[in-house]
């Protein structure tokens, strides 16, 4: 399936409650009854639904917090994707879901995947086009939206993963983007570097909030929750 309709109901209190100070905007909307949440992006997202992903922990937080709301969570994660490829899908994935709120995250294999073919990965030029796109549609719609910035590709020291340079350009790019389009922020790359110089300090590659260098484990998928929740629920 393409995308995972997550009931709120009967939902258990797993993540602690963020406080607005760390990464939510001082005049953030406040979520209403009735709304419908999609998380757009890759294989992160896809992998989100499970049982320790990040927007299984957001779905139920906010179960938690707001049991009158009848709050709808919509997984909308295809391994793989990049952002030519949400623009593809975006009508039917999402516009047609009739989302009140859509979070992307998205933005690792636009650069992974580039690593040695050029080809293979999006272009800056069409990264930021593709994203103002989706963001301009998707608010068309009537629904607000919140990027976030590409988190990490390999978890070693700032500046000492081989596609650190590149990653942090997208990411600066994604951070234009919402300015650019009055989207939400959600910095996950600033928030992962930050937690990665004090959390690692044996310099490993893999294994603090990743398994594989890019995939999140528990830990990271909690920080997501977190930061994300931070912003869309403050």
């Amino acid at each position: 399936m393409r995308f995972v309709y997550l009931s709120l109901l009967a939902a258990t209190p797993i993540l602690a409650v963020p406080t607005s100070a760390q990464t939510a905007e001082k005049d953030a909307p406040t979520l209403k009854k009735g709304e419908r949440i999609v998380f757009l992006g890759d294989s992160i997202t896809q992998a989100g639904v499970g049982r320790i992903g990040y927007v299984t922990l957001i779905k139920n937080r906010l179960a938690e917090k707001h049991k009158d709301l009848e709050i709808e969570v919509i997984g909308a994660g295809i391994s793989g994707n990049k952002v030519p490829d949400l623009q593809k899908r975006l009508e039917k994935d999402v516009i047609a879901k009739k989302p009140t709120l859509v979070v992307i995250y998205i933005g690792i294999n636009d650069v992974w995947h580039g690593e040695k073919d050029p080809a293979r990965g999006t272009s800056k030029d069409k990264f930021e086009a593709g994203l103002t796109e989706i963001i301009r549609k998707i608010k068309e719609a009537g629904a607000r939206v919140v990027l976030c910035t590409p988190s990490v590709i390999g978890e070693k020291k700032a500046g000492m993963n081989t596609l650190d340079r590149q990653l942090d350009e997208y990411a600066a790019i994604s951070r234009n983007v919402t300015k650019e389009t009055g989207a939400q922020l959600c910095d996950l790359r600033k928030a992962f570097v930050e937690h990665l110089e004090k959390n690692n300090p044996d310099d490993n590659e893999k294994g603090i909030l990743t398994g594989d260098r890019v995939h999140l484990n528990e830990a990271g998928n909690k920080l997501v929750a977190e930061k994300i929740l931070a912003v869309i629920d403050p």
